[in-house]
């Protein structure tokens, strides 16, 4: 049976039906693959995996990152358990971001699965940065087309702004002490998808230091007017998770946001990113 794929928005996201991502054949993976391209957000329901299932999946994209700073699970290093306990807020990916773009080669794909679910709250928003870049004005699209951003962990991971609670072991989700906290790599601020061919936004508040070049005024107004730009609501798409939920997204085409409003319930997710190349 063909798969049935149902837009979730204007710009992008699909949810696929049809598919059991424990038993893909080659084929059935092709139109997946191919649906990941066009919508740069895909979603399916009703999946059961365990760790092994999730991460074959995601090595049919690709080799996976083994996060450098966020534990991943002792049998499984390249997947995080992605835990927020009832009483507590999230911690994790709760602002705009693409995924890991302090790294040299940024992840290409991450891939989420939903175990424990809230009966309401922790939505997940995504943004086409290709729609934003695509309206842009001709002026801007000069203005921006050659600059390069500097990217770092050091917002999001360093412990003198987390907290070194996640550093010691005490809170649901550990992080480890590495020199990737304080490096510095540089991005071009619009990227070409190496695969499509279709050119995007890639700067975003989680990881973005500054444009390369720029005054801290100049590189801070250039950089708050895309932040918004990315993310005005028309380029979105929302998802409602529910148990046995998949999401996987590209990283070079797109942002998200993890809403925190579920503080009283529990959430457990696992999620494992696919490795990327340097963009261009």
């Amino acid at each position: 049976m063909p798969l049935e794929i149902l837009p979730m928005s204007g710009h992008l996201g699909a949810e696929i039906r049809g598919a059991d991502l424990a038993k893909l054949d080659d084929a059935v993976f092709a139109e997946i693959h191919q649906a990941f391209l066009d919508h740069a957000v895909i979603v399916f329901r009703d999946q059961t995996l365990g760790h092994e299932d999730q991460i074959a999946f995601g090595r049919r994209f690709g080799e996976l990152d083994v996060h450098p700073i966020a534990v991943g699970m002792d049998q499984h290093p390249e997947m995080i358990r992605v835990l927020k306990p009832a009483g507590e807020r999230a911690s994790f990916g709760t602002s705009w971001h693409s995924d890991n773009t302090f790294f040299e080669k940024p992840s290409m794909a991450s891939i989420l699965y939903g175990v424990t679910l809230p009966p309401y709250g922790g939505d997940t928003l995504w943004a086409s940065t290709e729609k934003a870049y695509e309206t842009l004005s001709p002026g801007m699209k000069k203005v921006v087309d050659d600059l390069v951003a500097v990217h770092s962990a050091r917002s999001a991971y360093d412990p003198r702004v987390t907290g070194e609670a996640k550093y010691r072991g005490e809170a649901a989700i550990q992080y480890r002490h590495s020199d990737i906290i304080d490096e510095e790599v540089e991005h071009p601020l619009i990227r070409t998808h190496p695969e499509t061919g279709r050119r995007g936004i890639f700067v975003n508040p989680m990881f973005t230091l500054r444009i390369a070049g720029f005054g801290a005024a100049e590189s801070e107004a250039l950089l708050h007017f895309l932040y918004d730009h990315v993310t005005r609501p028309e380029f979105t798409c929302r998802l409602r998770w529910q148990p046995g939920t998949v999401a996987m997204w590209d990283n070079r085409a797109t942002q998200h946001y993890a809403i925190d409003d579920y503080e009283g319930f529990e959430r457990v997710m696992y999620r494992v990113t696919v490795q990327g190349d340097r963009p261009r």
